[in-house]
């Protein structure tokens, strides 16, 4: 063994045992920080308050509300490959993280505040502009925050902290869910109501950013010499190619996120049948973050134990019945039976799906694997909604559904038949 193998090896160690020195201190502030952190990022995402708020405000356009959501994707969709560019040749990530991080909670607070001071057309105008910003600072947060993530937990670890910090997520969102559907927004639903809820969303989001104070994050041995962003498209090729195995997983991802188009009508279909009050429309939120959060823990469990796949297949097949069965649901308890279903599923997908990424390939070129799953797969994202919105306008929410299921089905097909499971080909 040559001196250079020798040091590599022995700066490889130390950087092991900083991770291993400070596991409990980066476990702690990644749960707290996923707990309050996500519960406004939960409540914008999830297929109830933010559909029925441009419903209200577009004067019941499906139209708009796809639009407004594919938008939202769309901004996902630009900044992740610019943002694993902003971070593969530097050896911290976590300054960069803050100031994403605050940018996109500054996107909730507006929200809230635009409902306070804007007159209904303009308002919806600025709702829109601002949900496409959200998505653009989302879609690097997915990058920065997944990347910063895999250098301070173990593998091994990351199943339980995902279930179990989304698990409590969950409670703050479905908290939230409820007295803002109830008490908030009320039975007669008002702009000042909805502000309110993204207000105490902020508030939540902004206490999970200060916990990142407490992260130690470790430098690694070696980082990628820094590129232009040009250049590091021209590298993209080269690297699927010589990563099969990832290359078909960003595949499979994109079909089955096109079934995400229906998300967004699932409570407009729903208040076809059963109305939408306030109160309703804090109940279903509420079963639907709550069955997510609950499962979290088992998607851990799960995933520590057989790996990311198997939650992806799993869930796959839970969220393709929980759409069918929606079109059968005509009551209350139905519907949220439906919606649990559906909660569980998302939820355990994208835990999946995001953490899957991690374990291909190596570790240098992580954050441009990372960011080209977001992007590829956020490029679906953006067009989902907006199809769908097409679809429901012409052909009625049943048709949205049924082509939902059709992308899943196809998704999930290509995840069982193609892809292996990451852990017995390589380790990160």
């Amino acid at each position: 063994m040559t001196e250079l193998d020798h040091a590599a090896r022995h700066a490889e160690r130390r950087y092991e045992i900083f991770i291993k020195r400070n596991l409990t201190r980066n476990f702690t502030a990644h749960l707290f920080h996923g707990m309050f952190g996500q519960t406004g990022f939960r409540f914008i995402n999830a297929p109830t308050f933010i559909p029925a708020y441009l419903l209200m405000l577009s004067g019941g356009s499906n139209f708009t509300v796809g639009l407004a959501l594919s938008l939202q994707g769309l901004g996902q969709m630009i900044t992740p490959l610019v943002s694993a560019n902003l971070i593969s040749h530097r050896k911290r990530v976590l300054p960069i993280a803050f100031v994403t991080g605050s940018l996109m909670r500054s996107c909730v607070l507006l929200m809230g505040l635009a409902g306070f001071f804007l007159e209904t057309d303009d308002l919806l105008v600025a709702l829109i502009l601002l949900l496409t910003l959200f998505g653009l600072m989302e879609g690097m947060q997915g990058v920065i925050f997944n990347y910063l993530m895999s250098k301070v937990i173990p593998v091994s670890k990351r199943g339980r902290l995902m279930g179990l910090r989304n698990f409590l997520a969950g409670i703050t969102s479905a908290a939230v869910a409820y007295i803002g559907g109830t008490y908030l927004i009320g039975i007669e639903s008002s702009v000042e109501g909805y502000s309110w809820t993204f207000v105490l969303a902020f508030v939540l989001t902004a206490c999970g950013l200060m916990m990142l104070f407490w992260v130690r994050e470790p430098e690694p041995p070696g980082v990628k010499k820094q590129v232009s962003l040009r250049q590091q498209l021209r590298d993209v090729p080269v690297l699927l190619k010589t990563e099969p195995a990832f290359r078909r997983f960003i595949t499979a991802r994109s079909i089955a996120t096109m079934g995400r188009m229906a998300m967004p009508f699932y409570i407009l279909y729903a208040g076809q049948t059963i109305g939408l009050s306030g109160e309703t429309l804090g109940l279903i939120t509420f079963a639907f973050t709550m069955s997510g959060t609950v499962s979290n823990l088992i998607w851990g469990v799960i995933a520590d134990a057989r790996g990311f796949r198997l939650v992806l297949l799993i869930t796959s097949v839970i969220w393709i019945l929980s759409t069918l069965l929606l079109m059968l649901s005509a009551t209350l308890v139905m519907t949220i039976i439906v919606f649990i279903g559906i909660g569980a599923s998302v939820q355990g997908f994208e835990i999946g799906a995001r953490s899957i990424v991690l374990e291909f390939g190596d570790r240098a070129n992580l954050p441009i694997r990372i960011a080209l799953a977001n992007t590829v797969s956020q490029i679906t994202g953006s067009l989902g909604p907006l199809i769908g919105g097409v679809l429901a306008a012409i052909l009625g929410y049943e048709s949205v559904f049924l082509v939902s299921v059709i992308f899943l089905i196809a998704g999930t097909g290509m995840i069982f038949f193609r892809i292996p499971e990451p852990r017995t080909q390589s380790v990160l």
